[in-house]
């Protein structure tokens, strides 16, 4: 029996007992190994320096598994997973909640007063008030750290929207599945643009570099091979046959079996030193804390001069301190940071189920001030589904093979073929063996690239199948943007063919000859080349997408020379059905769409105008043109630009700097590692999550989970409303914070007792930071937001129309409780009267709070779409007939209970802010502001 750790028997069963053992005992040893030495040791003695020494051979023996087929034994892979754990770098273990709930105790300037307050009052023998105030704490403590938590789960949600993919070969089926499914033994396969999700010992690779500088530090990418490494203690970046966690594949692309996962790989030890940097607050998050700071100074100079007036009145020193502590506790927004947290975490929550994931939180922001979105046209305006619409050789001069996606058999003029003629079959065979679409046993259909995938399925309709298995590659030069063609060498060794596909004239350019329909060589004239030029305008003419074709029977070692031209597939991808009115939507919202193409100049405006983006005969601007603008003269153009086209990556970067210097907001899709930078400069940058490499998703800031362009529509809208709800909370906190410290500032002033005694104001802080406000956050999204222009990149949160609403919600809630309180009292403050100015005050609060939900839309048409704000409310209220009614807490609260009439009216009194409020909408709907003379106090 094998002394291989992960031996199975033939029936899946586990091995013996010792096998077990010895299982165990290897990972232990390992283990030990790992966490016994430094960070740095720990990279250099990981998994990878173990097997870099062995031969793919003994690798695939030592693992027990297959360089071809990978796994197969689904309880093989179980037990490893037991053993390994799930490949996932998580964080070490969470402090207690209850250790957590402790610490907000004494982490809180304010929350340590009133326990000071609470002890003194305690001391002097107020037993009442020094109970009163403990149970205050605990309640605004509670509330805080609630609202804390529900902030760090969200965020941990949010990090695990953008899951990390693999292409996985289990049991001669190739999946795309999660990283986390990996265990050591399994086949994987990367490419240009992916993440390298465990450490691989690699069995293929094709021109494979990988930039391993988060783990090294060297800037330049690694060249990889499959070449045995001698020297077991070399270091990381001399591992030349592991490919490492986390790395990126910059060229060509490889296949490897996984070595080691999760902590067990050398950017293992990397992560737990990352886990340990705090994470930086947002910008929005830093506008709040300096609003918070400059509203906590306010406050702190009016408590000031309201305890200072207080003390000079001859007041108590206990009671001016409690009123003053509890004053600072309910007027300063402490956690109006944390709710902004929790709403832009929400909202984005919403946007995932959109499937659009943002990965940032400051992105939220930026999305409600886009105004040019720069999008790629292949699979975000269109659905990305390449099919095969005409196929041309030389032979058949204007007269190509033309088909329907629905035919089973292709048209040849418009009859059934029968006989394939040669040069057709010379032409899909080169179209089936340069190519890197791999077939996917569970979802039966081929996965990789739309063009690939297209030319494997015109395959069947000729009655042709996939020969790549029965004929080895030797060689292949990937392709990319600069060179726009990819080659490859197949053969036994000894006879090799090259075959090519690309661009038509960069295919052109490789070839001397080519082939007639009866498959012989003729030589290329310059008349066939024009030919073959008008054959590829044609298609472009109708919106395809031409891919030329060449083959050679000689390999190549640096690039394909003295080619044979084969012809030519026209392709159609069809732009996706919702597209027509997202882009209407947009345009009338402010948002002007450029559609960036390396399509030619016809096809592109195909698309555009079954898109409905408006075209005109100065809309299109060309990759040739764009290299001879510099940004200042291509910024003054760009104005009635729609279309770029003939474009690669890196025009993208020239595209958004441009759009920039003239102060746009520009969002920019991409999905190609040459994208990244562009992804990266642009105010927001979108990476398309099926089809996107990981390079794009690391440096964009928001992915769309089905690349369709609609999807940036719905993100665009959240984040308009997300940033109008932000202000709506903004709203209500102020005036009630503003309305409290005037409450008690008048009463000071005027030597009258205190309206609200300091449980009172503790209850009504709890309101202003609980959940009325937070469901003000979660507000629906109103559809009228793409109506409106977007926001400007340097527009405050704290804007005049905010403040003038502030100061009108704090006006009315002054002078309707004022109004009261010196109604109700008499010769002495009594319970009732203290009752009823603080109901009233409460009543106010949930009124503003309804009035708050919008800034110009009524309740009326708004209904009771907000459930949490429902709850919200019906709770708070609830927790004010407690406070009024039931014993215990009246005690607390210093209240009696007040009759129905006397509800009734203060809830006519308290009403009037949203009255007004309602009457302010309704204005600004008439636009009769300027001449009424309202605008002056709204």
């Amino acid at each position: 029996m094998s002394d291989n750790p992960y031996f199975t028997s033939l029936n899946g069963a586990s091995s013996a007992s010792t096998e077990e053992f010895d299982a165990s005992s290897y990972l232990d040893k390992e283990k030990s190994i790992l966490t016994s030495a430094s960070s740095t040791e720990k990279m250099r003695v990981s998994l990878s320096s173990k097997y870099c020494t062995m031969s793919v051979e003994d690798l695939v023996e030592q693992l027990d598994t297959d360089i071809k087929t990978g796994l197969s034994n689904p309880q093989d892979i179980s037990t490893r997973r037991s053993i390994h754990g799930t490949n996932e770098l998580d964080s070490e273990d969470e402090e207690s909640l209850f250790w957590k709930f402790l610490e907000t105790f004494y982490s809180d300037p304010m929350i340590m007063l009133l326990i000071g307050s609470a002890v003194i009052s305690f001391v002097m023998g107020n037993i009442d008030d020094a109970v009163s105030i403990t149970a205050a704490i605990v309640i605004v403590v509670t509330v805080g750290f609630v609202q804390e938590y529900r902030s760090e789960k969200s965020l941990q949600a949010l990090n695990k929207l953008v899951p990390e993919m693999t292409h996985l070969t289990r049991n001669n089926s190739t999946e795309t599945v999660l990283a986390n499914h990996l265990v050591p033994g399994d086949l994987i396969h990367f490419s240009v643009g992916d993440r390298i999700p465990a450490d691989v010992r690699l069995t293929e690779a094709v021109h494979l570099t990988i930039d391993e500088s988060n783990l090294t530090g060297e800037t330049k990418p690694a060249q990889k091979n499959t070449e045995t490494v001698t020297n077991p203690n070399t270091s990381i970046s001399e591992r030349s046959n592991i490919a490492f966690m986390g790395t990126l594949v910059r060229e060509g692309h490889g296949s490897g079996i996984v070595v080691a996962t999760s902590k067990e790989t050398a950017f293992g030890s990397v992560f737990d030193m990352m886990s340990s940097i705090e994470k930086p607050k947002t910008p929005l998050q830093n506008a709040m804390d300096k609003l918070g700071g400059q509203l906590s100074m306010f406050s702190f100079a009016v408590i000031g001069v309201i305890g200072l007036i207080g003390v000079i009145q001859g007041r108590s020193w206990l009671d001016v301190f409690q009123v003053s502590v509890s004053l600072a506790v309910a007027a300063i927004p402490e956690g109006l940071p944390i709710i902004v947290t929790v709403t832009l975490a929400l909202g984005v929550l919403r946007m995932a189920k959109e499937k659009a994931i943002v990965k940032r939180l400051p992105s939220v922001e930026t999305l409600g001030s886009v105004n040019v979105i720069c999008s790629d046209k292949t699979g975000t305006l269109t659905q990305n589904h390449m099919t095969v619409n005409r196929i041309w050789t030389i032979a058949m001069e204007s007269k190509p093979i033309v088909f329907e996606e629905s035919d089973l058999n292709y048209s040849y003029n418009r009859a059934i073929i029968t006989d394939i003629p040669n040069d057709v079959k010379i032409l899909l065979n080169t179209g089936c063996l340069c190519n890197n679409s791999k077939y996917s046993v569970e979802k039966e259909r081929f996965q990789g690239n739309p063009t690939d995938i297209a030319i494997i399925e015109s395959l069947k309709k000729f009655g042709l199948y996939d020969v790549r298995d029965s004929v080895p590659r030797i060689n292949e030069l990937p392709f990319s943007s600069s060179r726009k063609y990819m080659a490859v060498s197949c053969g036994d060794g000894k006879v090799a063919d090259s075959y090519a596909k690309g661009a038509t004239e960069k295919i052109l350019s490789l070839c001397k000859s080519y082939y007639n329909k009866n498959g012989d060589i003729v030589r290329l004239t310059p008349e066939m080349n024009n030919l073959i030029t008008e054959a590829a305008n044609s298609f472009a003419d109708d919106g395809l997408r031409v891919l030329a074709f060449a083959k050679s029977s000689k390999s190549f070692e640096d690039e394909p020379k003295d080619m044979i031209f084969c012809g030519l597939m026209g392709m159609n991808d069809p732009p996706r059905p919702q597209i027509k009115s997202s882009i209407q939507l947009l345009y009338r919202g402010g948002v002007h769409v450029i559609m960036i193409t390396g399509d030619s100049e016809k096809t592109a405006l195909n698309i555009a105008n079954q898109a409905g983006m408006p075209t005109s005969p100065n809309c299109i601007l060309t990759g040739d043109k764009l290299d001879q603008m510099n940004e200042i003269e291509l910024a003054d153009a760009i104005q009635n630009v729609t279309i770029f086209a003939r474009t690669n990556p890196e025009h993208k970067l020239k595209i958004v700097k441009a759009l920039q210097m003239r102060g746009d907001i520009v969002a920019m899709t991409g999905d190609g590692v040459n994208d990244a930078p562009a992804l990266k400069l642009a105010d927001i940058g979108i990476a398309m999550g099926l089809n996107g490499t990981d390079v794009a998703k690391e440096a964009a800031d928001m992915v769309l989970t089905d690349d369709d362009f609609s999807t940036i529509l719905q993100a665009i809208k959240e984040g308009k409303g997300i940033f109008n709800n932000i202000q709506s909370f903004l709203t209500f906190q102020l005036s009630t914070s503003v309305a409290a410290l005037s409450l008690v500032a008048l009463a000071t002033l005027f030597n009258l007792p205190n309206p609200l005694n300091a449980m009172q104001i503790l209850w009504i802080n709890i309101i202003m930071d609980g959940p009325p406000a937070q469901s003000l956050g979660v507000e629906p999204v109103d559809e009228e937001v793409m109506n409106k222009p977007p926001r400007k990149r340097n527009d405050n949160v704290l804007t005049m129309q905010v403040i003038k609403r502030v100061l009108q919600s704090a006006v009315f809630v002054i002078v309707g409780t004022m109004f009261v309180y010196v109604r109700e009292m008499g010769d002495s403050i009594t319970r009732r009267d203290t009752t009823m100015t603080f109901t009233c005050f409460v009543l106010f609060d949930m009124f503003n709070a309804l009035a708050c939900r919008s800034n110009n839309k009524s309740v009326f048409e708004m209904g009771l779409s907000n459930t949490m704000f429902n709850y919200a409310v019906g709770g708070s209220l609830l927790g004010q007939l407690c406070a009024i009614y039931v014993p215990f807490f009246q005690e607390i609260f210093q209240t009696e209970a007040l009759s129905v009439s006397d509800l009734l009216y203060l809830m006519a009194i308290s009403s009037t802010v949203w009255i007004a409020d309602e009457i302010r909408k309704y204005l600004t709907r008439k636009n009769v502001f300027t001449a009424s003379g309202y605008s002056t106090f709204v």
